[in-house]
């Protein structure tokens, strides 16, 4: 970033359909922040079964919300990006919580201005109940390099400057995520590892429930990042990762 700031302004985007039973607990979790520099957006997708509901009990504490119909999730997230005025996005989508109140506070006490942070992830069910951590690691360091193993670092678990955060490209559906951390990634000068879990995720998501077409569209990423020959090359162990991974944990 052009302006380090030890207090940065944290976009935090909150993207919802039809989700009125956990909607809640992420602008519940957003609200326990420590940290105070923070705008909290949330776009929803023209929601028709009480979501609009919670979201104006808690009107207070959003600073701008739109609900209106979008071409799909990523649509959606575009929409935040444009609503966003933070010197950082990061993307909490209705079900997924901050991990603690003081994770922002101390990811800036480390070192103020980098222009990516990332941490690990917390799996969790519909009741809040912790499953275990993320399949994928994320590394000590990270360069945009890693990513020929798959996304390492869960969406919810990175913050990007926002002068990085160019719009979703949605030509993919199922993996549009993955093109947008790479691509913040490739013009990141300084990305911190916050070494400490920085999101509750919901377990489920959309690249689950279309696991095979989001793999697809992984595939034409990292063909269009790494070529052909290196991207087959690198799914060898990925396979035998997921594979060994899916044997001994039954989840994925």
């Amino acid at each position: 970033m052009n302006n380090p700031s030890e207090n940065p302004k944290v976009s935090i985007i909150t993207v919802v359909f039809n989700a009125r039973s956990t909607l809640e607990r992420t602008i519940q979790s957003v609200r326990s922040l420590d940290y105070s520099h923070v705008e909290y957006l949330v776009v929803d997708g023209g929601s028709t079964d009480g979501t609009l509901d919670i979201i104006r009990r808690y009107e207070a504490h959003i600073n701008a919300w739109i609900s209106e119909p979008d071409k799909g999730l990523y649509d959606a997230m575009n929409k935040g990006l444009n609503m966003a005025t933070g010197d950082y996005v990061w993307f909490l989508n209705a079900g997924d919580e901050v991990a603690a109140p003081q994770v922002l506070t101390r990811l800036f006490e480390q070192r103020p201005g980098a222009d990516i942070y990332y941490g690990d992830t917390m799996i969790v069910d519909l009741e809040g109940k912790e499953i275990g951590h993320r399949r994928l690691s994320p590394p000590r360091s990270l360069t945009w390099k890693d990513f020929h193993r798959g996304m390492l670092v869960s969406h919810q678990s990175i913050l990007v400057a926002r002068s990085l955060a160019t719009p979703y490209d949605l030509r993919y559906r199922f993996s549009a995520d993955y093109d947008w951390v790479l691509s913040a990634l490739r013009r990141a000068r300084v990305v911190v590892n916050g070494e400490m879990v920085l999101s509750r995720f919901l377990d489920g998501g959309l690249t689950k429930k279309n696991i095979l077409p989001g793999l697809k569209e992984r595939f034409k990423i990292m063909k269009k990042n790494f070529g052909l020959l290196a991207t087959f090359f690198h799914h060898i162990p990925i396979t035998c990762r997921f594979l060994r991974y899916l044997l001994i944990h039954r989840r994925f």
